[in-house]
């Protein structure tokens, strides 16, 4: 794919795009998409990609895209993933605008209140302990699988209600989902295999279980579900199963790589790791900067409601955009030094831009407060459990993931 071969620049096309999209969403990159980024930023506010819209580079243009109730979400399944059946994939609020978008997500948020949020914390307290344990017995290990895993898919498979003997097996389904979120272009004829199976599997397994608990009712956020259902037309068949395969995705995939990335920050840079061992208080603010600083999520799709201006450009209704997160979250025009890990950014200690990695608006993520809680617990009981800690690579392993980007593997040794 030859994007260097596009339209020249007009007042509705500022900039043609450069070469150097083949190089940001060439897999052998993943590793390091941020010098690429800045590249981009700085040949101009919008770029047109090979799956044709526009890309937004800077936090001032993605905030405006993603705050405004005038950008939709609707219409990513057609713009990203023209070869997905449309029957293919349930109902979800992801892919919803108001008033559905409303209906629906209204419901799923009582299991993600702040309140019932902060009433996981001993759970997590628990688990996180055990998974350091087990690291520190090893010594030596994968922290992406012995850690980063685990924690959020332990934590939103109890949420919702899945068997623990079932965890594994959602979680390979899960890993080729989270791929598929990527535009079907880049697509390997062996990762679209991989989504077009795990679909109609995931989507068996989840309706078998509803099922069950619709019989069998727990404490768990799909017996409510299945239960709302029943009692008329506020939420469909398609809808709960379509609900239940999102939070599953978005509910653990992408804070394994908040843990994963941030993990590999803070290795990277001792002095941080140091302060947070010295200021413990820090920790909260500090998984914002972490957030900030290399995002699990890099970019975010909408479509115009109407006709909008943004980088320059009038966008006709429905015509598409996709905002790069985290090429904005290190725009230099939002935050001092954005390449510099920075612990104390979001603390109270100087006045900072908001982050985009849990985007704005309407589709605000969901599950903010429980990946927030999740990693805070995580790095809490690291600076205060673990007494060395190290990467035993130059270069770990990258997912071949664009949109949710994170490692693949993270061999570390940890000594108490």
């Amino acid at each position: 794919m030859d994007v260097a071969t596009t339209p020249v620049k007009t007042p509705n096309n500022p900039a043609a795009p450069p070469p150097l999209l083949n190089e940001l969403f060439d897999p052998t990159n993943r590793a390091d998409p941020y010098s690429r980024y800045d590249d981009l930023r700085d040949a101009g506010p919008l770029h047109m990609s090979d799956f044709g819209l526009h890309l937004a580079t800077r936090y001032e243009d993605c905030v405006q895209i993603l705050q405004s109730g005038d950008w939709g979400h609707d219409k990513e399944a057609e713009q990203l993933h023209p070869t997905i059946p449309a029957s293919a994939f349930p109902d979800t609020f992801l892919w919803m605008e108001p008033p559905d978008h409303t209906r629906l997500r209204g419901l799923v948020t009582k299991g993600f209140t702040a309140r019932r949020v902060a009433g996981l914390r001993p759970r997590i307290e628990e688990l996180v302990n055990k998974l350091i344990d087990a690291a520190l017995d090893a010594g030596e290990f994968d922290l992406i699988e012995t850690i980063a895993y685990p924690l959020p898919l332990t934590m939103i498979c109890e949420i919702l209600g899945v068997p623990a003997e079932d965890h594994q097996l959602v979680q390979k389904w899960s890993q080729a989902l989270a791929r598929a979120f990527d535009p079907d272009v880049y697509m390997t004829p062996e990762a679209l295999t991989a989504r077009n199976q795990a679909l109609p599997e995931f989507a068996g397994y989840f309706r078998q279980l509803v099922n069950e608990r619709r019989q069998h009712p727990g404490d768990d956020l799909i017996s409510s579900l299945a239960a709302v259902e029943d009692q008329g037309d506020r939420l469909t068949a398609d809808e709960l199963l379509g609900t239940c395969i999102t939070l599953i995705i978005a509910g653990h995939e992408t804070t394994v790589n908040l843990v994963g990335n941030g993990a590999l920050a803070l290795l990277r840079n001792p002095d941080q790791l140091d302060l947070l061992r010295r200021r413990p208080e820090l920790i909260p603010r500090a998984v914002d900067e972490l957030l900030r600083y290399d995002s699990p999520i890099h970019m975010n799709t909408r479509a115009a409601k109407r006709e909008l201006v943004v980088g320059g450009r009038t966008f006709a209704p429905g015509e598409g955009v996709v905002a790069l997160i985290a090429c904005a979250n290190r725009d230099p025009d939002a935050y001092d030094e954005p390449d510099r890990l920075d612990v104390t950014r979001f603390s109270g200690e100087q006045s900072v831009s908001r982050h985009l990695s849990f985007s704005l608006g309407h589709h605000y993520c969901l599950g903010a407060p429980l990946a927030l809680l999740e990693m805070e617990i995580f790095l809490d009981t690291w600076v205060g459990r673990v007494g060395t800690a190290e990467i035993l690579t130059a270069e770990p392993t990258y997912k071949p993931n664009i949109l949710i980007r994170g490692l693949a593997n993270l061999p570390v040794r940890f000594q108490a």
